[in-house]
């Protein structure tokens, strides 16, 4: 069977331009990781239970493991990379490490990403909402507790700061 055709994508990952030759059939996990090094972008599951791969597309959170490259086509993607200012971590990146809200780590990049976006979409919400809304997220390790906390007190310095994106250096958007 001859191979797909290529198609021309042009991505905002991270605040970088990228224009590639892509095959139509190339999941955005497999662009992140093998063509752009994005390897925070945790490949766990490939049928989006997991939520390790979870990125933001256009500041909200999707899994990438089941979307096309050529999805994002024209889009802006955030990955757990493109968090931090410099050395400064974002608010929810510190609340996890703060809150002890990790033990292996795999699903800590998406589980990062759903936070956010939970706290962008209800800002300092109660346990019951934050864990609702992280349900598509998995972890085997912590029990799920230390991740709300650390949800809770992001969402809290997140208020504060203004810092209701993806990127720390976006502060205000919401």
């Amino acid at each position: 069977m001859p191979a797909p055709s290529m198609k021309s994508v042009t991505v905002t990952v991270d605040d970088v331009a990228y224009t590639d030759q892509v095959e139509p059939r190339m999941l955005l996990v497999q662009y992140l990781r093998e063509r752009l090094g994005k390897t925070g972008t945790v490949i766990g599951c490939d049928t989006t239970n997991c939520g390790a791969c979870t990125v933001h597309l256009d500041g909200r959170s999707v899994k990438s493991c089941t979307m096309f490259a050529v999805q994002a086509d024209g889009h802006e993607v955030r990955t757990v990379e493109g968090l931090a200012d410099g050395d400064d971590l974002h608010p929810m990146q510190k609340a996890f490490h703060e809150a002890h809200a990790l033990q292996c780590g795999f699903c800590t990049p998406g589980m990062i990403m759903q936070s956010i976006d939970v706290v962008n979409e209800f800002g300092e919400a109660d346990e019951q909402t934050v864990r609702e809304n992280l349900e598509g997220n998995l972890c085997r390790c912590t029990g799920y507790q230390n991740i709300v906390k650390a949800v809770q007190a992001a969402a809290k310095e997140m208020s504060a700061d203004g810092t209701r994106s993806g990127a720390s250096s976006e502060a205000g958007v919401a």
